[in-house]
């Protein structure tokens, strides 16, 4: 099989739970084998990364990074289950990647559910407004399209992975709890910029966002 088509590593990661770049690399070695692809994915543990998703990670680190000119600086909570794998050279991997992920994107939400509805609802009346008179279901269609879009660009998980945007960071950081064998939790960010509005960054704490292969 020559290519494997993002139909088919929807499917897989569908049935699988696991992130689409560990999805594409399975079908990829398995020739477009569905089956094959699940199994392959499964002796290398990483369709089990999304009951991962489910332990407490009350271990890991709170790190720092400021970038070059000393304009932006970000602070960053990543969780994991135990202090070992908070040492490691793969964890301390992730958490630069996220730092730097957040200086450079500028996410405003770790996830979606953090987004103020009445946030939500003006995009899609601005949407709505601008497409007044295609039929509603075409409507409807497009909203929830430039809705995804604009969760893409402010909300962290959902961003393209700045250094490969074939993934987002919830893939990538799916991957990551595949690797490692434990549960890694996005807790929070706070993202500075010099001479900023003295505004609230990000919304107030809510119980940790549990990430695994989505």
């Amino acid at each position: 099989m020559s290519e494997i088509s993002p139909a088919l590593v929807k499917q897989l990661r569908d049935a699988t739970s696991a992130a689409m770049m560990d999805c594409k690399k399975a079908l990829v070695e398995t020739k477009g084998d569905l089956a094959a692809a699940e199994i392959w994915l499964r002796k290398k543990g990483v369709a089990s990364a999304a009951k991962k998703g489910n332990r407490d990670a009350n271990d890991g680190v709170i790190a720092s990074y400021i970038h070059a000119g000393d304009k932006v600086g970000v602070l960053i909570e990543l969780n994991c289950e135990t202090d070992f794998v908070a040492r490691t050279d793969s964890f301390k991997g992730l958490v630069k990647d996220l730092t730097l992920q957040i200086a450079a994107a500028s996410p405003r939400f770790v996830r979606r559910e953090e987004v103020p509805a009445a946030e939500v609802e003006k995009e899609k009346d601005i949407v709505s407004a601008q497409i007044k008179d295609k039929p509603p279901q075409v409507v409807e269609k497009i909203v929830t399209g430039r809705l995804d879009k604009f969760f893409s660009t402010v909300v962290l998980l959902e961003q393209p992975f700045i250094k490969d945007d074939k993934i987002t960071i919830k893939d990538h950081i799916a991957s990551k709890i595949s690797e490692l064998g434990e549960n890694i939790v996005l807790r929070r960010f706070v993202r500075f910029q010099l001479g900023e509005s003295l505004t609230p960054l990000v919304p107030a704490e809510e119980p940790a966002a549990e990430v695994a292969a989505a």
